[in-house]
């Protein structure tokens, strides 16, 4: 076949169609998307009821509630044009399918923990499906299972075992406002990581839907997407609608404490140690440090304190004899241990005061700050001179409120295999460090961010390396990202490869499977694999038919114009033979 060369009015005419169209969908997209699910919907009334827009007086309200970064919640982080809150399974589909027909970028929350505010921002025009209503929490004692529907917080995931039995949880987060959808499928660790490993790690079935509208569990997804969203962030292959749970086992009672130490009682020293020590202590026994900025007791000077807190699944009977054979330089005494049940444990854990269990149900906190938040892995314990390194830089004036979290390793991290889920960081870690610094005012934030990031680069040499790994539910998007659109592996290997290591291929490759045409992305999203520029027009036109006029044939040319790379003009004759093989006609467009 011959192709024809277009003329330069073609060219221009593409130019023109371009450009208007990003202007036809930021303006006009989300009323088609709102007439096309109604006229996908089969209650009309129903789906009303869980629209938003910024006319909406509620829409605000809506919009802030997951809110957990004040980041982004200004007044120019961009907002959606739409914020859907479904109340059951089926009102999702016609999202998908109206999405997809429009051209319009899903952002799926579920908690609103996402620390770059992924879920609930775009650069591009965006809807929200805010799973805040599916929270229905089904629990089977005597199968020691429950399900957990995507929208449900952590808090009320811990109570409704709490209701049906004392010695029955579940490995997963510390704050109990985070949501399930987005915790467990991003990994999902807590106090019982030493015994149990990731919330991922003990999830034996699911329930997600895919690109194509269809509703899926473990045996219709099949296991490579199974073993994906368990790990690999589940909103680059769908929307997660519910997890089910493996719940373990825990006694009658546990023990908890902590005891803090400045620097001037030996914190170095203790913290050095402790380093040693901590992944080697019985797989019961878990015991974090906080690093902080106080002020010393005795004459008010700054100091910095680290404080270790401990669960241990046992009494203090048996705690004390492991504490005193393993980690005598702390010092711990029978006075310093407090003996309670394990649901009273999360509570304490979190620092809220040990009473009534009705705290948990909580779907919101009352202080949300400015957030920073980074993550590191170490393999070899870091020198004393380094940790005095450290405790330098939390004397600069914006450290007030920052915080580090050693986490300790082994135990059964060190017994699974870093590819039986897409979370790799497993055998070989000692201890994973959480960076955070919070502030108040925005007009700060540039001080804060330079601060945290200064102290980043100058663990470089101490934490692992080739690369060096991050934890995907502490999104970092300095790390790197994707292209907008359709980015391709190697943009994508820059910070995948960090979160994932070896795992990002398999990743990749699901995902091509499952989403070629790339609809479920964000900006660290896995991306699908891309044969030649001809592959990319085919999957970026998937679901969307050409129309003689209107929005879609502009959806249309935005979608494969999206996909050009360097030579713009050469691309765009190309696109204008793909989009117009036979010319443009006065008041028409001809198809072939």
């Amino acid at each position: 076949m011959v192709m024809k060369t277009p003329s330069i009015c073609s060219i221009l005419f593409a130019f023109l169609v371009l450009f208007s169209c990003s202007w036809t969908i930021s303006s006009h997209g989300h009323d088609d998307f709102l007439q096309c699910l109604s006229l996908q919907s089969k209650d009309h009334t129903s789906f009303s009821n869980i629209f938003y827009t910024p006319e909406n007086s509620s829409y605000s309200s809506i919009l802030n509630f997951s809110i957990q970064n004040l980041r982004f919640a200004t007044e120019t982080t961009p907002k959606p044009l739409v914020i859907i809150t479904p109340v059951n399974e089926s009102q999702i589909q016609p999202v998908i399918y109206c999405a997809k027909e429009n051209g319009m970028q899903i952002r799926i929350r579920s908690g609103g923990h996402d620390l770059e505010g992924l879920s609930y921002t775009s650069e591009e025009p965006f809807f929200i499906l805010d799973l805040v209503n599916l929270r229905d929490i089904n629990v089977d004692v005597d199968k020691k299972t429950a399900w957990i529907q995507a929208g449900a917080r952590l808090g009320e995931l811990y109570y409704r075992i709490a209701e049906k039995s004392r010695t029955l949880g579940f490995p997963a987060g510390v704050c109990p406002t985070v949501g399930a959808g987005g915790h467990i499928s991003g990994g999902g660790y807590g106090a019982l990581i030493r015994k149990y490993g990731l919330a991922a790690d003990n999830v034996i079935d699911a329930r997600i839907i895919d690109v194509n509208g269809r509703i899926l569990d473990r045996k219709s997804m099949g296991e490579d997407l199974f073993w994906a969203i368990r790990g690999g962030g589940g909103t680059s292959f769908g929307i997660v609608l519910a997890w089910k749970l493996q719940l373990v086992d825990v006694p009658e009672k546990v023990t908890v404490f902590t005891i803090a130490r400045t620097v001037e009682q030996n914190a170095t020293n203790i913290v050095h140690r402790w380093q040693y020590i901590a992944h080697k202590f019985d797989e019961d026994l878990a015991v974090r440090v906080y690093i902080r900025r106080v002020n010393s007791s005795q004459d008010g000077k700054r100091s910095i304190q680290a404080s270790f807190q401990s669960l241990f699944l046992g009494s203090v009977d048996r705690l004390l004899p492991l504490m005193q054979q393993s980690f005598p330089e702390l010092g711990l005494q029978r006075e310093d241990c407090t003996e309670m049940s394990w649901i009273e444990s999360t509570l304490y854990i979190y620092e809220l005061p040990v009473g009534p269990l009705d705290v948990l149900l909580n779907r919101t906190q009352a202080n949300i700050p400015y957030l920073k938040v980074k993550a590191d892995y170490v393999q070899k314990p870091i020198s004393k001179n380094v940790l005095e390194g450290i405790w330098k830089r939390f004397f600069e004036e914006e450290a007030e409120k920052a915080e580090l979290v050693f986490i300790p390793y082994g135990g059964r991290m060190d017994e699974i295999s870093e590819s039986a889920i897409p979370f790799p960081h497993r055998a070989g870690n000692l201890y994973k460090i959480n960076y955070s610094v919070y502030w108040d005012e925005e007009e700060a934030s540039e001080r804060y961010l330079s601060w945290i990031r200064r102290l980043y680069s100058y663990m470089a040499p101490y934490v692992s390396k080739f690369p060096r790994s991050a934890y995907v539910n502490y999104r970092d998007l300095d790390i790197g990202v994707n292209n907008k659109g359709n980015t391709s592996y190697a943009q994508a290997s820059i910070w995948g490869l960090k979160y994932f290591k070896i795992n990002f291929n398999k990743l990749v490759h699901v995902k091509t499977k499952v989403d070629p045409s790339n609809f479920f992305r964000n900006e660290q999203s896995i991306p699908p694999l891309y044969s030649r520029w001809t592959k990319n027009v085919k999957t970026a036109n998937a679901g969307v038919p050409f129309r003689s006029s209107g929005v879609r044939p502009c959806i249309r040319f935005y979608a494969v114009a999206k996909l050009m790379r360097k030579d713009a003009l050469a691309n765009f004759a190309r696109l204008s033979y793909f989009m117009f093989p036979r010319g443009i006609g006065v008041g028409s467009v001809t198809m072939q």
